[in-house]
């Protein structure tokens, strides 16, 4: 009897999938197919407002790659390029390349910093007048004068990078909202907004490469603020740039907090493909992997998206000030807007998929010198699979690992940021004295 009464239920969860997998399959296949019209599109859009601008990846590797360096080029995701087109292997894009050819302008300069695909609006462009060219940074430094506290104890520096889509607000909106009074006195606390995304530049030409990342925490925060010591908590794609970060000033971090990493173990040549069909599956459902594999995998329709959405953030915020009769929009939804394609799909395959086959190369180097790691993450996060905090903890053993119950990739700092910023101070504080007492083992 009660084979008989699960045969129907196992039959039918498997016509669901077969279904849903062949539906699947045509979505996606007429994707393919408007995403090799969009490309034909775009560079003639391209060439009118623009005049010569760059080639997008549809083109083949080596015209792409003719003006980049040796070690740029290995530092490019190989999903830019090894994402499958059926159309695109049919040689669609043939003619499209031949008038291209015929319509060669000499220098190749482009007509201006921003696409014509991208807001210009005040907020939008602010960065092009930062002329020393560095990051946006809000800095809370501790209420006390000098730099050293009552005990003659320096203050304490935490650097903190936020995750994709997002901005410094993060945590300027959270934690520095909920610190003690200890902590407000005698640490500094550095919000940063990433390359490409907030209020930082927004370079056309860049590739958001880690090291570019890194480069510009270097160039913003470090060397600036002279950090001899400092904490590190990231979340989300920040946390691949934070290992980076940890990797490089293995000597001068105190600990690492990461909230909702990505890791999952692979070979390099495997590692950023691994990602991406982890994270942006082809698939409907549910719709949030959808969306993720929508904007991953079409680079096109995806600028079509933020075309709608970015360029014209004014419209959807009034919008939404007048349904929700609220003078101010929520952090968040602001920090959607801020960023263009380019920076947001750069940072998506050069940092998210491409930077996967360096964490294992980091982690080593944390673990070489015992820097203090914490991985917090919500039980029911439906962007980071749950098994990459266990698999950090398998290959850190030392690592503190917290699984916050009916919390996901958002909720688990957000609706929770008393608890959450108690726990970071718990860490700072132990992490404090523990590099302490390794220093002194040391030198001993």
């Amino acid at each position: 009897m009660p084979a008989a009464t699960t045969f129907p239920g196992k039959w039918a969860r498997t016509c669901a999938t077969n279904f849903h997998s062949a539906l699947s399959s045509i979505v996606f296949l007429f994707l393919d197919f408007l995403e090799t019209l969009l490309c034909v599109i775009f560079r003639y859009l391209d060439e009118f407002f623009e005049g010569n601008p760059p080639h997008c990846y549809c083109d083949q590797k080596k015209r792409r790659e003719q003006k980049l360096g040796e070690e740029e080029k290995n530092e490019l995701s190989e999903t830019l390029y090894g994402r499958k087109n059926v159309f695109r292997k049919m040689g669609f894009l043939g003619f499209a390349r031949k008038f291209e050819e015929c319509k060669k302008t000499s220098g190749g300069q482009l007509k201006n910093m921003n696409r014509w695909s991208d807001c210009i609006c005040e907020s939008c462009v602010s960065w092009t007048m930062n002329y020393d060219n560095k990051l946006h940074v809000v800095v809370k430094e501790p209420s006390q004068a000098s730099v050293k506290d009552s005990t003659g104890n320096p203050i304490e520096n935490v650097i903190f990078l936020h995750g994709f889509i997002s901005s410094s607000s993060l945590w300027t909106e959270t934690v520095f909202q909920n610190l003690s009074e200890p902590v407000k006195g005698n640490y500094r606390l550095i919000s940063v907004d990433l390359l490409g995304f907030g209020k930082s530049p927004k370079p056309r030409d860049g590739l958001y490469t880690l090291r570019e990342h890194l480069d510009m925490i270097e160039k913003s925060v470090i060397c600036p603020f002279d950090l001899k010591y400092f904490h590190v908590v990231a979340h989300s794609m920040g946390c691949t740039i934070a290992l980076a970060v940890a990797a490089k000033y293995a000597k001068s971090v105190k600990s690492v907090t990461l909230v909702a990493p990505l890791y999952l173990p692979s070979s390099k040549d495997e590692a950023s493909f691994t990602v991406l069909n982890r994270l942006a599956e082809r698939r409907l459902w549910p719709p949030l992997l959808f969306a993720s594999s929508f904007m991953s995998w079409y680079e096109h329709l995806g600028r079509c998206v933020c075309f709608v959405i970015c360029r014209n953030h004014r419209i959807w915020e009034s919008t939404f000030k007048l349904l929700t009769r609220r003078r101010e929009v929520h952090f968040m939804i602001m920090d959607l807007t801020k960023h263009t394609h380019h920076s947001a799909w750069h940072s998506m395959h050069n940092v998210i998929c491409g930077g996967a086959k360096y964490v294992d190369d980091y982690l080593n180097t944390l673990i070489e010198y015992r820097i203090k790691m914490c991985v917090i993450q919500g039980d029911q996060d439906d962007v980071i699979p749950l098994e990459c905090s266990i698999n950090i903890k398998k290959k850190v053993p030392d690592a503190e690992v917290c699984i916050i119950s009916n919390a996901d990739h958002r909720t688990v700092i957000l609706g929770r940021e008393m608890e959450f910023t108690q726990s970071l101070e718990r860490i700072w504080s132990s992490s404090s004295a523990d590099t302490n007492t390794r220093w002194r083992n040391d030198v001993m």
